[in-house]
């Protein structure tokens, strides 16, 4: 609120003023208001504004690429008739009395420099007329980061070009990227580093897991990225096996944190474990474990892949989920850890195709895949040795969830015979 005009403002405790207010009130104790005259005394600078003059921007001159910059036109001062001396009046009577002859003859002299050029411009035309022809310097991508062309009979992307989210610019080079990482999480049969652990303590806790994602609604991928983890961590650390549930619930709520969008809390995994460890010894052990992976934990996982290769020959959601059941139960397997993921998922693939009787291994899947009948064929020999053992009442997690309408009952499928697998991989 602007104050009265004579009057200086009282000013509270603690209160603050703006700078320009107090300016004002420092020109109100002065005296009473003069009007202070317009024009600068002489001598004294012209004043201006804080800012540029806005109005200027028609004198702005961008200097273009083989143009002539144009001189700038100098700017009359503009002067009164009252502030002239009488000398000075005298010169522009005198000045505006010139015969009209001068004008016409300077006239006639501009109109011949504007029709003749100055040799100025002739020598900067060649100029303009080779910067106009030469064409702009493309920079050659190199052979490694070409992108190679996809066979038309191969494109399974093209039909998703209005959807970013399958990213079908750059799908195959994704997938082809997680490929190569996979060659960083080989891993080996840790259990001989692993002095009270052994191959029927892990299957037990990755049954554990899965009813722990199926009761928390957890993405497929959270599964087998926190199994993956807890693989890499075990393989680095020597666990004891009272200790084991906990690895197994720290990495799922890892891979919670990274899958999830809403991943469950803390005390959730708590009450899962029966209060059978405390708060901080979780936190501590998810410590421990990012830091034995080097906080490294976007491992591929073979789930992604399988995805990736049933799209290829337009499988159904009936055959893409036996290829899940097949690929679930290996994650149980010790012997079947060192297989990489891709390998892994286009064995559990190729399986699921032959059961279904949709063909073999098709030349589309070997070209994304980058793998021939030759090398699924052992890890296929495995997994049906593995599916054709007899249960275990222990380990039925997998086999009840797969047993559900939902997965279109699956696990209760009959087993494909090994002579109809022999004649699709030989």
């Amino acid at each position: 609120m602007p104050f009265p005009r004579g009057k200086k403002p009282t000013v509270t405790a603690g209160s603050r003023l703006p700078k320009l207010n107090a300016k004002a009130t420092e020109n109100q104790e002065e005296g009473p208001q003069v009007k202070r005259s317009t024009s600068p005394p002489h001598g004294a600078p012209k004043k201006r504004t804080a800012f540029i003059d806005i109005t200027n921007a028609h004198n702005v001159h961008i200097s273009l690429p083989g143009r002539k910059k144009e001189p700038a036109k100098k700017q009359v001062k503009k002067t009164s008739s009252t502030a002239v001396p009488a000398k000075n009046q005298a010169n522009l009577k005198k000045s505006s009395s010139v015969s009209s002859e001068g004008t016409t003859a300077e006239k006639e002299k501009t109109d011949a420099e504007e029709e003749k050029p100055s040799e100025k411009q002739e020598e900067a035309a060649p100029v303009e007329q080779l910067t106009a022809a030469a064409p702009p310097a493309v920079r050659e991508v190199p052979a490694h980061l070409q992108r190679q062309p996809i066979p038309e009979e191969f494109d399974i992307d093209s039909d998703n070009t209005e959807d970013c989210f399958m990213c079908p610019e750059y799908a195959k080079e994704i997938f082809d990227y997680l490929k190569q990482r996979e060659e960083k999480f080989v891993l080996c049969n840790y259990m001989p580093t692993q002095p009270s652990l052994n191959s029927e303590m892990r299957a037990i806790l990755i049954d554990w897991l899965v009813e722990v994602q199926e009761n928390f609604e957890l993405y497929h991928e959270t599964l087998y990225l926190a199994v993956k983890m807890a693989d890499h961590y075990l393989s680095k650390t020597p666990v004891h096996r009272e200790m084991l549930q906990l690895v197994g619930s720290t990495t799922m709520l890892i891979a919670s944190k990274f899958e999830e969008r809403s991943p469950p809390c803390v005390d959730d995994f708590l009450y899962i474990c029966d209060d059978a460890y405390k708060r901080e010894e979780l936190i501590s052990m998810e410590a421990n474990i990012l830091q034995a992976l080097s906080f490294d934990i976007n491992i591929p996982i073979p789930y992604r892949f399988l995805r990736r290769y049933a799209k290829c020959v337009n499988a159904g959601m009936d055959t893409l989920t036996l290829a899940r059941y097949f690929c679930e139960m290996s994650l149980m397997e010790m012997d079947l850890v060192s297989e990489r993921g891709s390998l892994l998922a286009s064995a559990c693939l190729l399986m699921a195709l032959v059961t279904k009787d949709l063909g073999g291994w098709a030349p589309i899947l070997q070209f994304h895949s980058g793998y021939q009948t030759s090398d699924l064929a052992p890890v296929v020999r495995r997994l049906h040795a593995m599916l054709s053992a007899p249960p275990d009442d222990k380990l039925r997690a997998v086999r009840n969830k797969y047993s559900h309408k939902v997965f279109f009952e699956v696990a209760s499928l009959p087993l494909v015979d090994m002579d109809v697998l022999e004649k699709a991989i030989s």
